[in-house]
């Protein structure tokens, strides 16, 4: 019976970091030795690749070039393994994560991101936990078939969909949550899987998507938010589309001045998506005063969507060169379970 075959994909990040015994700096950890650091992975009987991007990267200088890279590594390399493992900062894994699920389409197979807020290196890190069981998941299949053939992200003892996923805490081990859908799977002495909520595998060929049109942006609202910053955001030189981070379920400043600059933008073209704040909940225009003229204008609904999925859908739906109807369309319609309407 042949073992279980993956691949293991480092992009930089703390994860694959150690401590240098001779100067005491970090440096990146060296995975042509992986068995003499982990000697615990013998024990998991699988064939396990490792390959390494010539430009490794922090993730905070994380870009759509770098994301287009990958897909095209877990193109070329798609039929030859069982699953896949990237090993990525986590400050923008979330971001990186969402992108891929709108680039990999037809996905059958698990791509599992993880990383570490301690480098593998270190006596207390929690990469070597989450190195390990990432791997036992993108090998994992039940009657045959993929346990996870979505792309997700794994970091202390949940697995979480990748474009649902949030950091939302730099110092503990347990850093990312999903406020809007319920864990993939919960790990413990074993790793229970929930399948009603994994999305099942399909049976057409992947296709992989690699264009995107950068050209979009965020505008946080707040208190005393001034016209001309708003102003300012709107009349960016080649935007095309902007995610707008609003107060609880969507709702605005409905001052005169603020409506007319989303209004004015609107006509000229621009795509103003509407995402909350919060970590949980759903955008519901018009529930409240203050957002009912959004809605009359012309904003579209974000729903439960995050901000970094938003981004990223944004940026694919661009690049793919739909039109303008299309992507306002698209944006409102659930593509790869990111979002609940």
């Amino acid at each position: 019976m042949n073992k279980p075959s993956i691949l293991v994909l480092y992009t930089g990040g703390t994860i694959g970091m150690m401590k240098d015994p001779k100067t005491g700096s970090l440096v990146p950890f060296d995975f042509g030795n992986i068995y003499e650091h982990l000697p615990v992975l013998r024990n998991l009987d699988y064939d396990i690749d490792f390959y390494a991007f010539k430009n490794l990267i922090d993730s905070s200088n994380m870009t759509p070039e770098f994301w287009i890279e990958l897909a095209e590594k877990i193109e070329e390399c798609y039929n030859d393994y069982e699953g896949f493992v990237v090993l990525h900062g986590s400050d923008t894994m979330a971001y990186s994560a969402s992108a891929l699920s709108f680039m990999l389409e037809n996905l059958a197979k698990p791509v599992v991101f993880t990383g570490s807020q301690l480098p593998m290196g270190m006596v207390r890190s929690d990469g070597r936990e989450n190195f390990i069981t990432s791997i036992e998941i993108a090998a994992s299949k039940t009657n045959g078939i993929p346990s996870a053939p979505e792309v997700c992200i794994f970091f202390e003892n949940q697995l979480l969909r990748g474009n649902r996923a949030t950091k939302f805490n730099a110092e503990n081990f347990n850093a990312f949550s999903s406020g809007n859908y319920p864990t993939l799977a919960d790990v413990g002495i074993k790793i229970k899987y929930n399948r009603e909520y994994i999305a099942k595998p399909s049976g057409d060929k992947l296709i992989v998507h690699k264009k995107f049109d950068p050209n979009v942006g965020i505008l946080k609202l707040f208190p005393g938010i001034t016209h001309d910053f708003v102003k300012h955001s709107l009349d960016t030189p080649g935007l095309k589309g902007i995610i707008m981070e609003t107060f609880g379920s969507g709702n605005a400043p409905t001052t005169e001045w603020f409506i007319e600059d989303l209004s004015e933008a609107i006509k000229k073209g621009l795509i103003i998506y509407n995402v909350t704040q919060c970590k949980s909940g759903s955008v519901e225009m018009g529930r409240y005063e203050t957002s009912l003229n959004l809605d009359k204008i012309g904003v579209i609904s974000g729903y439960d969507i995050t901000t970094e999925s938003a981004l990223a859908k944004m940026m694919y739906l661009l690049g793919e060169g739909y039109s303008h109807e299309e992507v306002k369309k698209y944006l409102q319609t659930p593509l790869r379970g990111e979002m609940t309407i």
